[in-house]
């Protein structure tokens, strides 16, 4: 039995040498936040919106199964490392310190972080936020903005951190919180499709690019290659153009 077990040990060693027993990738799992509209939320019982549909038909070119998993956000590095998921996809802004740990595409789409108010406020400009209790996603781009914001930092009374910005849109609209920062993408999408009653100041935080994360190293790099390379096709061909136009009215992207 150990002879066995010796010599099956070594045929195997000698198979995972030699480039012809390399594992083929079968399929594309996404890391996204499900409570994120419209990149990724739960829509009639199943997961859909912009950056769903897109890695979707990349998935489909590349022939690879697709699955978009819902993770909890703040754990989204642990995911990575563990390699439950190829790549967060889900308006993952490119940071520099983010740009640290994951393999990111070229920017697909631009954001800002902007100050969401109900809709009855007299609230104008930031200048005007005194001693507001302000909400936001926990271990997002938000809190980023908020942060490098010391006037607005200052200016605020306190933070409360979600975990999804469902959460803290309902914390608006019960007047938990004065107002929310989050992305202008999702904003603008709840209030003119859903018809939400917010209002948004004009005048953003931050600006910034949303990009796709994969695992640093040569695997998760080519990968990286080849879904921007996808991508580029997508959007020659006019289906990137399509699926923009269908979640916001126009063709938003930056992808050349």
């Amino acid at each position: 039995m150990k002879k066995t077990f010796k010599i099956f040990s070594f045929v195997l060693l000698i198979c995972l040498s030699l480039t012809g027993c390399k594992k083929q990738r079968t399929k594309l799992v996404i890391g996204i936040d499900a409570s994120f509209p419209p990149m990724s939320f739960m829509q009639d019982g199943k997961i859909t919106g912009f950056d769903v549909e897109l890695a979707a038909e990349v998935a489909k070119r590349l022939n690879l199964e697709f699955e978009a998993k819902p993770i909890d956000w703040k754990n989204k590095d642990k995911e990575m490392q563990q390699g439950t998921i190829d790549c967060i996809w889900s308006g993952f802004t490119i940071l520099e310190e983010r740009e640290k740990q994951y393999a990111f595409t070229k920017p697909y789409l631009s954001n800002e972080q902007i100050l969401v108010l109900n809709d009855d406020t007299d609230i104008t400009s930031l200048s005007q936020v005194k001693n507001f209790v302000i909400g936001c996603q926990s271990y997002s781009s938000a809190e980023n903005a908020i942060n490098a914001s010391p006037s607005f930092y200052s200016s605020v009374k306190s933070i409360i951190y979600s975990d999804d910005y469902l959460k803290a849109l309902e914390d608006l609209k019960d007047r938990k919180v004065d107002g929310i920062v989050m992305d202008s993408v999702v904003a603008k999408y709840l209030i003119t499709v859903a018809d939400e009653p917010f209002v948004i100041i004009d005048e953003p935080l931050a600006h910034e690019n949303y990009g796709i994360g994969f695992k640093k190293g040569k695997e998760g790099e080519e990968l990286r290659n080849q879904v921007w390379q996808t991508l580029q096709q997508m959007q020659h061909d006019g289906t990137v153009t399509a699926i923009s136009i269908k979640w916001f009215g126009q063709d938003i992207s930056k992808i050349n």
